[in-house]
């Protein structure tokens, strides 16, 4: 599905999956994390160390989006 510019991937996935685990939906507390399946996320959130950002197999959907055209998550 895609996500606006004006959207996080957080309120879209929420549209699909309305009991999404999140809490302070600003990228600091970790619950909303979501696993990557295909490629890759752009990490705005400060869960991940600086040296954890290049990660692609988890993403925090409250603040990061994808750095690839599309990005497939576990659903």
């Amino acid at each position: 599905m895609p996500v606006p510019g004006d959207r996080n991937l957080l309120d879209v996935l929420r549209t699909a999956v309305p009991d999404i685990d999140y809490s302070c939906g600003e990228g600091i507390c970790g619950s909303c994390e979501w696993r990557v399946l295909e490629r890759v996320p752009d990490h705005r959130d400060s869960v991940l160390p600086v040296v954890g950002r290049d990660r692609r197999d988890v993403i925090y959907p409250c603040v990061s989006r994808a750095r690839s055209p599309t990005l497939t998550l576990n659903l």
